[in-house]
C-alpha cells in the first residue's frame, strides 16, 4: 500500500461532513488511477433498505466511491445498529470495541489496495473503550491526518482543539477541509480566514453547500454526483 496517498480523515465533530469528504478524496485519487478503498473503524446507526437488509449510510457511500460491488469488501468490523457514541451503542449490546480488532481489519483491507482513505467516527477523542479512543486507533496506523472543519459557530474553537490533538499525538496533518453544511455560515470567509492563519497545514478547499438536487436524502448514503460536487471543490494534499 502507498501510504503517501493515503489519509485518516477526522472532524471537529459528528455530522460535519467527514463521509462527504472521504468519498470525494476517494475519486480524487482513483482520477490519478490509484486502487482505493474506503474503510471505516466502527459505525452507529443504520437503516432498512428495501431488500430488508440493515445498511450504513456512511458505508454505503465509501463503497460507492471506492466502486465496490455489494459485500465485496467488510469496509468495517462493527456494525451497530444505535446512533449513538460508538462505545455507548456497543455497551448496549454488550459489546466491547476492540483497538486489536479494528487494526486488524484495516490491514485486511490495506493488503488488497494502492491507498486507503480511513473515515473516523465521530470527532478525533471519541471512546471505543474505557481505556482508548479513536486517537489511538489513528497513532497506531499513522497515516496523514486530513481535518474536516464543518463550517458554523464555534467551528474555530472545535477545529483548533482538534489540531492541538492531533498534532500532540506527533501526527501529521496533511491538510484541512472547510465544509458548509445545509446553510451558509454568516462571515464564512472571515472565520476561513481566522483558520488558516492559525492551522499550520494546506487549507485544501471549501465544499459549498449542496444543491438541493443533490442533497443527501435521509436513510441513504451520499450520491455520486454529491461524491463528484465535492471532489470538484478540494484538492488532494501535495
Amino acid at each position: 500500500m502507498n501510504t503517501s496517498s493515503s489519509f485518516f480523515v477526522t472532524g471537529t465533530d459528528t455530522e460535519i461532513g467527514k463521509t462527504l469528504v472521504s468519498g470525494a478524496l476517494i475519486l480524487k485519487l482513483r482520477e490519478q488511477n490509484k486502487h482505493v478503498v474506503g474503510f471505516k473503524p466502527v459505525v452507529a446507526g443504520t437503516y432498512l433498505e428495501a431488500n430488508g437488509k440493515l445498511l450504513n449510510e456512511d458505508l454505503e457511500t465509501l463503497r460507492i466511491a471506492s466502486h465496490l460491488s455489494p459485500e465485496e469488501l467488510n469496509l468495517c468490523p462493527y456494525v451497530l445498529d444505535t446512533p449513538a457514541a460508538p462505545h455507548i451503542a456497543a455497551a448496549q449490546l454488550g459489546l466491547q470495541l476492540n483497538l486489536a480488532t479494528i487494526i486488524k481489519a484495516y490491514e485486511l483491507i490495506r493488503a488488497q489496495a494502492e491507498s486507503v482513505v480511513v473515515e473516523g467516527a465521530g470527532g478525533f477523542l471519541i471512546p471505543l473503550n474505557t481505556t482508548e479512543d479513536l486517537s489511538d486507533f489513528a497513532a497506531q496506523i499513522n497515516l496523514p491526518v486530513i481535518l474536516v472543519v464543518g463550517m458554523r459557530l464555534g467551528c474555530i474553537n472545535h477545529a483548533l482543539l482538534t489540531v492541538e490533538a492531533i498534532e500532540s499525538r506527533k501526527l501529521k496533518i496533511a491538510g484541512w477541509i472547510a465544509n458548509s453544511l445545509s446553510s451558509k455560515m454568516d462571515l464564512l470567509e472571515d472565520n476561513i480566514q481566522a483558520l488558516q492563519t492559525r492551522i499550520h497545514a494546506p487549507f485544501l478547499g471549501l465544499i459549498p453547500t449542496l444543491p438541493s438536487e443533490i442533497e443527501k436524502p435521509n436513510n441513504a448514503p451520499y450520491t455520486l454526483a454529491a461524491l463528484q460536487f465535492a471532489a470538484e471543490h478540494i484538492q488532494l494534499p501535495s
